[in-house]
């Protein structure tokens, strides 16, 4: 048998909308088993005339500061301005005023327009644009592209550093998809452990996974998942920033980009989600939930991969029923743990690795 491919074996759920193709190739690629559930879709403009209203009264009133919050909103903002003939009006407005920009991507969006912004928040955090803020807005007239259903607190805090008005300009809006049957498929589970990993691009979907386990009865089992067992991958840390609230530490790149979160999943699962041991029958190799015993694989379900694993972790120690009992994704009966077991040995290649010590337990016959 090759060389695995870094993912094989690993179970990754997908939770963005916007470039989920993008991602789910590049997981599917190195070997993962990808399941997407946009846990967030963005709602279609089908009357765009509030968002032109919106450009108009920003024309006609010339803010002194307009604040950008993100590279696909000015983008949207333009493009559908441009289509209603107010697109030159805008840029003029927008050229005239002082910008100021909520993290790279945005920045990078104003400066493909040919403008130049007034201050950066580099971190992509509302709090450090605020700070940018302070003293520069006392009586003026402010416009505030809004995050799509994230920021309607901006305002408010835009009026209490001084702002005469706030126009606000909403060029997207979330569509709420936390009822959909597949959102309940997603938590289920990520509770029950039977995926490896979680990516997020967005902090509203963070909070929306949130709101959607808490109206399935399912939120401390949710936090005590992503704690303890399905590693949490987000884009950079406004994306992390709800889930390190929760108690949770999820992997937050350097560079806040996708492309280095893909890397760092892939690193991490690689070279921690891997265990091996050698027993009496050759080595045994877990990744995610494909087991390999001499080169033959099988695949094995969430409680059996976590018995699996904490017979290895053991290194050959004896592990009680109740230990093993605890390993299992949810808490479970004596009877369950005898079928897990039970089946869990049918589906090994040699069902002598595990040796059953009377009185005391299991271990593997290492």
């Amino acid at each position: 048998m090759g060389t695995p491919k870094p993912l094989a074996g690993f179970r990754l759920a997908v939770t963005s909308d916007r470039r989920s193709a993008e991602l789910i190739e590049a997981f599917e690629r190195r070997g993962a088993e990808v399941t997407h559930t946009p846990l967030l879709q963005l709602a279609p403009l089908d009357d765009e005339q509030q968002l032109i209203a919106q450009t108009r009264k920003l024309i006609e009133l010339r803010p002194q500061a307009v604040v950008i919050t993100t590279a696909y909103g000015l983008r949207r903002w333009v493009e559908t301005s441009e289509a209603a003939g107010v697109g030159d009006e805008l840029l003029a407005v927008l050229g005239q005023a002082q910008l100021y920009v909520r993290g790279a991507k945005a920045h990078g969006a104003v400066k493909a327009l040919g403008l130049e912004p007034a201050a950066v928040a580099a971190d992509g955090r509302s709090a450090s644009m605020l700070q940018l803020l302070e003293g520069k807005i006392d009586g003026a007239t402010v416009a505030l592209q809004l995050h799509a259903d994230s920021d309607h607190g901006l305002p408010q805090s835009l009026r209490e550093l001084g702002a005469r008005r706030v126009l606000a300009v909403e060029p997207y809006r979330w569509q709420d998809t936390s009822s959909d049957s597949g959102i309940s498929a997603l938590v289920e589970g990520l509770c029950t452990a039977r995926f490896d990993a979680v990516t997020f691009t967005s902090a509203p979907s963070v909070h929306a996974l949130f709101a959607a386990a808490k109206a399935r009865n399912r939120l401390p089992a949710l936090l005590r998942s992503l704690a303890d067992r399905v590693v949490a991958a987000t884009v950079g840390p406004v994306t992390a920033a709800p889930l390190i609230d929760a108690g949770i530490s999820p992997l937050v790149p350097e560079r806040y980009r996708m492309g280095a979160m893909i890397g760092q999943l892939v690193e991490h699962l690689d070279s921690l989600g891997t265990l091996q041991v050698q027993t009496i029958h050759g080595q045994v190799q877990l990744r995610g939930r494909t087991l390999t015993v001499q080169d033959e694989d099988c695949e094995l379900t969430p409680g059996q991969a976590e018995l699996v694993r904490a017979l290895i972790e053991a290194g050959g120690s004896v592990l009680s029923r109740e230990e093993l009992g605890a390993a299992l994704p949810e808490a479970s009966s004596k009877h369950a743990l005898d079928m897990t077991l039970s089946r869990l040995r049918k589906a090994l290649p040699q069902p002598e690795i595990i040796a059953t010590v009377i009185k005391r337990g299991y271990r593997l016959n290492v």
